[in-house]
């Protein structure tokens, strides 16, 4: 049976189904170019600018974020080393807000995944139910060897196929949507280790700033 043949058999769920499949494997490109990226370049953009910072070299860390800005931890690091001569704990909280603030974007689409699977397998359940009862709208006791079986296949088929495809549609989405929550808690993991070495950077550049300017006595 072809692929045409079983979207036909499966009743008029596949519709939806199909539009869920669709959106699962768009959105899940979109996903899969985001995080790619960011696995390509942003370690070696942060070793970069960490190492130029620890040469005092502010200007050119910032000018490597400015050109890197589509990487999330190149904004967060923005957000903190263009602010004017702010105090340790003013630094720290531009690296934390700026990070909640990165949390939409390594999130994205989650909702949508989970929609998508949690509807699926109920769609699929729909399209079950709709079989039989087209199968028990087609049933006559009397006529059990007659024409009328063709119908009662037909309600079964329907009910089979609507159920594998609510499946099938349910796991592709929810294996790719698990695969992109690990990387989510791997680059949040990241954002605390890189801003805390940024960090600590800043707070022994602010005190030895503070000792060589402060007042002789």
């Amino acid at each position: 049976m072809g692929i045409s043949n079983l979207f036909a058999a499966g009743g008029i769920v596949m519709w939806p189904l199909l539009g869920f499949s669709i959106l699962a494997i768009a959105l899940i490109i979109e996903r899969i170019a985001f995080w790619a990226r960011i696995n390509r370049r942003q370690s070696r953009v942060v070793r970069d600018v960490l190492n130029l910072y620890r040469k005092d070299n502010v200007v050119g860390a910032i000018d490597k974020l400015k050109q890197n800005a589509d990487l999330p931890m190149a904004r967060i690091f923005l957000a903190a080393l263009e602010l004017e001569q702010p105090t340790p704990e003013e630094f720290r909280l531009a690296l934390e807000s700026e990070a909640q603030a990165e949390i939409p974007h390594l999130k994205r689409f989650n909702t949508v995944f989970d929609t998508i699977i949690s509807l699926s397998p109920l769609l699929g359940l729909l399209g079950t139910v709709l079989g039989l009862i087209n199968s028990f709208a087609s049933l006559n006791l009397g006529d059990l060897g007659g024409t009328q079986t063709a119908g009662v296949t037909s309600g079964i088929s329907e009910a089979l196929v609507s159920t594998a495809a609510g499946l099938v549609v349910a796991i592709f989405t929810l294996f790719f949507a698990n695969t992109f929550r690990g990387l989510y808690q791997r680059q949040a993991a990241l954002i605390q280790e890189y801003g805390g070495q940024m960090e600590l950077l800043y707070r022994r550049n602010y005190e030895q700033r503070e000792i060589t300017y402060a007042p002789a006595r």
